[in-house]
């Protein structure tokens, strides 16, 4: 199935000039098939397959443990589902940081065999060179700055980032710089609302928040605590659309009392 004529597919050019004229862009999480040509079917912007993957499917408690091998895998899910939305893929930790080379090698990896639309990494300054490097070879890329989940050990803690002004000042340079280095966007995690406004103020390329209040060009959030399928996880940023958790369980439970009862199949459910 195609895009209908008047259903343009999304690239970060599309999203540059929702930004100017003042349209909001939305942002979610996908990691399989089945729940990106959802989200795709309901014209969804940008899908992040994003390192995520690594709590809420595989169980790890942070993103850290999944490989690139794992989030191409993810990705190539992705990709087949989608007709319309931009696809953004994480780069994991530890195929970027500090090794410029390897950053482009992980980023041709995930253009290459999944055939994505670009990637994304967090961090400022410190990973400058290996933006230049990813976008030496044509590749977009996303950046993502405030609290930024790869360095959790050296935070020690997933509490609101850049509250103090020395913190704030370095983000707001970052933002900049990662504007001049080439990046088609940044997403901004967990920061106060004002110091977000301010980012939006001092660049042109859109600002994706998640937590970082309304100011922003867009937002994203996780889908599988959007949609309510996490009960562990809620904070203060997160607005739940449905409770699928609720919703399955009870599911379940139906399908063993119909099959405990003989219930199902009934006549009308058999050859």
């Amino acid at each position: 199935m195609g895009i209908s004529k008047n259903e343009k597919r999304i690239t970060t050019h599309v999203l540059q000039e929702m930004k100017m004229r003042g349209e909001k862009i939305s942002m979610l999480t996908a990691y399989d098939y089945s729940m990106a040509k959802i989200f795709d079917a309901a014209n969804i912007d940008v899908l992040l397959v994003g390192d995520s993957a690594s709590n809420v499917m595989h169980g790890h408690e942070t993103t850290l443990p999944i490989t690139l091998d794992e989030m191409i895998s993810h990705a190539k899910s992705v990709i087949r589902a989608v007709d319309r939305a931009l696809i953004v893929v994480d780069l994991p930790f530890g195929s970027y940081q500090g090794n410029s080379k390897e950053a482009l090698v992980s980023s041709i990896r995930i253009m290459k065999e999944a055939e994505a639309h670009a990637i994304k990494l967090e961090g400022g300054e410190e990973v400058v060179d290996s933006i230049k490097r990813i976008l030496t070879a044509g590749i977009p890329v996303m950046g993502h700055l405030g609290l930024t989940p790869q360095s959790i050990y050296k935070f020690g803690t997933y509490e609101v980032r850049a509250k103090e002004e020395a913190e704030a000042a370095k983000l707001l340079r970052d933002a900049k710089l990662l504007e001049e280095t080439g990046c088609f966007a940044i997403v901004l995690e967990k920061i106060p609302s004002k110091l977000a406004k301010q980012v939006v103020e001092n660049i042109k390329i859109p600002v994706i928040g998640i937590g970082a209040g309304p100011h922003v060009d867009g937002q994203v959030l996780v889908s599988h605590d959007m949609l309510g399928i996490n009960k562990d996880f809620s904070p203060k940023f997160l607005r739940r659309y449905l409770n699928l958790y609720d919703e399955i369980k009870g599911a379940v439970e139906h399908y063993i009392k119909d099959v405990k009862s003989n219930d199902f199949p009934n006549d009308k459910e058999q050859y």
